[in-house]
This record gives structure tokens, sequence and C-alpha cells, in this order.
């Protein structure tokens, strides 16, 4: 023990030959009892010592062990391409939540109005119910046991569940009326006595008499209407005219059919502007008439007049330029007015009308000159704008003719009787020996003049009805507002589509 001692109180010497001489000396000093031999398995006594703190500025990382394995669903998904497992569907979610979400978006919810709880209820009694209160207004209220059925069980009209005694309507407790009996309609080997299904009703009366007072109501009615329809077909309305300007004529004595020379335009000149402009702005608005205007019509050659018929039963006679002031009002149908047209030197003029007349009207005096009417409604009437041939000019009839009339002698000189429905139009072409007319029998046809059968007929399965047409200034081509939203152009000179 003594040995060991010394060695290590010898160890860290500096050379062996020290260690020697040290182990040696110390060898006959040491004593084995000395207690500071065993210094070093003492404690250490407490002395004052300064510590250090550590400070870890290294972030908390978590290591791969402590990272969660497995896949998480997207909430917003609406597709799941794999079999998730249970944990997987009903983890919870990580991430930030949206802070624009209200309290009632963030609720769980699985169908479009909420969150609905899964309960056990057979298909047929929950569409029994939902058809019984729709047809109803009632129906079981399905918090209540319905073992123990009363008035308290239903929700809705309770009224009309007890009046029905809650039937479904499945069970609806209306029952079928009873069939009304034939007479039996016998053998069928018998043609003679067999009635089979035109059998008639045990209780159907043959006839019904009406009594002595329903007789006199029925003969009352019967001549008021004979009486109106004599009224309407024999007397035309009165013709009469309001001039609405101060002096008709001027200080050389001349109408205002006088072509104006003082409106910057030369008025009386038939060439063509070598520029046309569209119009930018609006000039001026007639006003007079009270129902909707029907057709209007300039004066021809010039163009200073403008004629206007209206549903109001009036035509009126308008300025175009000048103070633009209303001049004449013609008044002689005692219905609306379908259509006006101008002779090739605007002092006569045409008027169509629902009360089954076409009146002649002189424009400058505005005297009615002859009244025309073969029982039918006029749609539209035209002069033939040959200048020899100006005492002619056709309408088109509602009942589906063109009738061509003869001024001098008031009678009708022809009837181009081909189509199919009313006549809507009537349009002069080829130097006006041909016109074409449109019908509602969604038709064109071209005539030559004064013979009463088309040589050319225009009809296609697409093809609708054309209640306007108008000839292009060149004389070429005709263009036709159909009713499908379309515009269609015809050749006019070789009168072909």
């Amino acid at each position: 023990m003594s040995a060991a001692i010394s060695s290590l109180v010898s160890y860290g010497s500096d050379s062996d030959s020290e260690n020697e001489s040290e182990s040696k000396t110390a060898a006959g000093k040491v004593d084995p009892v000395d207690p500071d031999a065993m210094a070093h398995l003492k404690p250490l006594q407490s002395e004052p010592t300064m510590t250090l703190a550590l400070l870890n500025s290294a972030p908390e990382v978590a290591v791969k062990e402590g990272v969660e394995t497995g896949v998480h669903l997207d909430p917003a998904l609406k597709e799941v391409t794999y079999n998730p497992t249970f944990e997987t569907l009903f983890a919870p979610e990580f991430g930030p939540m949206n802070p624009f979400k209200s309290q009632q978006m963030s609720a769980p919810r699985n169908m479009l109005s909420g969150f609905a709880e899964p309960a056990h209820l057979n298909n047929f009694m929950f569409e029994q119910q939902r058809r019984t209160f729709s047809t109803f207004g009632y129906a079981l209220d399905p918090s209540v046991d319905t073992h123990n059925v009363s008035t308290t069980s239903y929700i809705g009209s309770v009224e009309d569940a007890e009046k029905n005694k809650g039937l479904t309507v499945f069970e609806s407790g209306h029952t079928k009326s009873e069939k009304r009996k034939k007479v039996k309609g016998g053998d069928a080997g018998e043609i003679d006595n067999f009635l089979g299904p035109w059998a008639k009703y045990a209780d159907e009366k043959d006839a019904a008499k009406p009594t002595e007072e329903e007789k006199k109501e029925l003969d009352e009615i019967l001549a008021k209407r004979q009486k109106r329809g004599k009224n309407e077909e024999e007397s035309p309305a009165e013709e009469k005219t309001i001039l609405h300007v101060k002096d008709m004529y001027d200080y050389q004595g001349r109408s205002y059919l006088h072509v104006p020379q003082d409106v910057g335009i030369n008025l009386r000149s038939a060439e063509v502007p070598d520029k046309c402009y569209l119009p930018k702005k609006q000039i001026h608005v007639w006003s007079g008439h009270t129902k909707g205007v029907s057709a209007i019509r300039l004066f021809p050659s010039s163009g200073h007049l403008l004629l206007s018929s209206s549903m109001d039963c009036k035509i009126k006679l308008w300025e175009v330029y000048g103070e633009r002031r209303c001049i004449r009002t013609f008044i002689g149908h005692s219905k609306a007015v379908r259509d006006i047209c101008f002779n090739n030197s605007g002092t006569q003029f045409l008027s169509a009308a629902y009360d089954r007349y076409l009146k002649l009207w002189d424009t400058e005096t505005g005297k009615c000159i002859c009244p025309f009417t073969n029982k039918k409604v006029p749609y539209c009437v035209k002069f033939n704008p040959d200048e020899e041939k100006q005492n002619l000019f056709v309408a088109g009839m509602s009942d589906k003719k063109i009738v061509q009339w003869d001024i001098r002698t008031k009678e009708v000189v022809q009837e181009y009787d081909r189509h199919l429905g009313a006549v809507n139009t009537i349009t002069f072409v080829d130097e006006n020996r041909r016109f074409v007319s449109t019908s509602d029998d969604k038709s064109l046809r071209v005539w030559e003049w004064d013979i009463p059968v088309d040589f050319k007929y225009i009809a296609e399965p697409s093809m609708h009805s054309m209640p306007a047409v108008t000839l292009s200034p060149n004389g070429k081509w005709l263009a036709c507002q159909s009713m499908d939203n379309q515009i269609l152009i015809f050749g006019a000179r070789t009168a072909s589509g």
C-alpha cells in the first residue's frame, strides 16, 4: 500500500532519476498513517469559484424522428385518387387558418345549407311526408313518436290534417266519380244495330231548345249584329279637312305645293349630289299624331312636303323645310290608316284604311275625290308610276288578292289572285312594266302589268314573311325586310333572286 502511494506521489516528475531519488527519500520519510497521503480521496473543500452561463442561440429544429409521418389531405379537395386510411381522413388540419372566414363559414358542413347528421329514415316515408306537405300543407312531425299520433304530431296546416284525418297523398280518401253509363251498343255481329264506342250516354239529351226568354235575347243580338254590319258596309266615314296655316296661297297665288326656292337647296335639280353623308344629329321632331304612325311619304321629285298616316285615323301633311309646320290634316277614315301613296305629280294621293275603304284625296284642297271599296281590308296601295297610266292603281287586300282600279270609271278592272295569304307590299320594277308582291304566305311573286298570272314565284322553306320592300335608286336591287331578322336582297332587273 505504501509503495502504491509513493508511486502516485512521484507521478509527474521531470526525470526518472529525480523520481528514483525522491521515491527513495520519500520512502524513508512516509508515514503510513500520514493524513496528507489520503488527501486525494477526500472531498474537495468548497471554495469561491466563478461559473459561466451557457447561451444556446440555435433554433429548435425537429429531428427526423420527431416529425409526424403520414399523408395529410387538403380539406378543399373534391376528389381523392387513392384509398386513404381512417387516421388520414380524420387527422386535424395543419397550417394557419383563414382569417377572413366567419364562424359560420368555418363551421363543418356536409351539404349546401350546413351540417346534417345522418339519421335512419326510410326513403319512402320521407318522400311520402314531403309530397303530403307540398300537396295538403301538413306532415308528421319527425321529432314526435309516430306510434302515438295526435293533433300535436303534425306540422303545417293542423286544421287540414284534422279534416283529412292525417291521410297522406298515397292514402287520400278521394273516390273516383262514377262514370256515365252509355247505351249498350248491341252485338258487334249486327252491323245495323251495333253502336260500339259511338253510343250515346244514358242521360244525354239530343237537343237543347232555348226558352222563350232566351229566344228573345238571341233575336235581339242577331238584329243588332246585322244592323251594325249594314251601317259599316253602307256608309263610309264623313270626309273633312283642317288647314293649320293662315294663308294657303302666297302673294303670287302659289300654294304650299309649289317647290320653295329660298331654302338654300335647289330642290328642282334632278342631279344626284357628288357626296352623301350619314345624318349626324337630330334636326326636328314632327309631333301631332296621337297614335302610332303607319307610313310616311315624301312629296315626289322635290321632297319639300311630308305626308304621314297614323293609327289615329288621320293623315297629316308637314313642311320639311322652314318652320316645319303641320299644313293640313285629312280626316275621312273611321279606322286606322294602313298605307298612303302619292301620284307622280303629288297633286293627289291614295289612302288605305282598316275600315275597308281606299280614298283618293286632293293634296292642295284636302277634298276627298272618290272612295273605293270591295268590302275587304286593303293592306297596301300603289299608283302605277307610268305617266300614261296615272289613272290606274293597285291595292293588296286581306283576301289574298291584288285588285286594280280605274279612277275614271271607279271600277275594278283586274284581279291578281295567286297568293295564299294577305298581300303586304307591291313594288314596281323593270321600268314599271312589272311589279313584285309579298304576302303572308312567305312568298314573293313577280307579275306582268295587266296579266293576272304570276310569271315568277320565289318561295323556299327557309323564307319568312316580308312586310316591307324597297327598290334601290338604280333600280337593280330589291331590299326586303324578312321576319327572321334578316334583310334579303333580290335582283330586280332579271326578276331573279
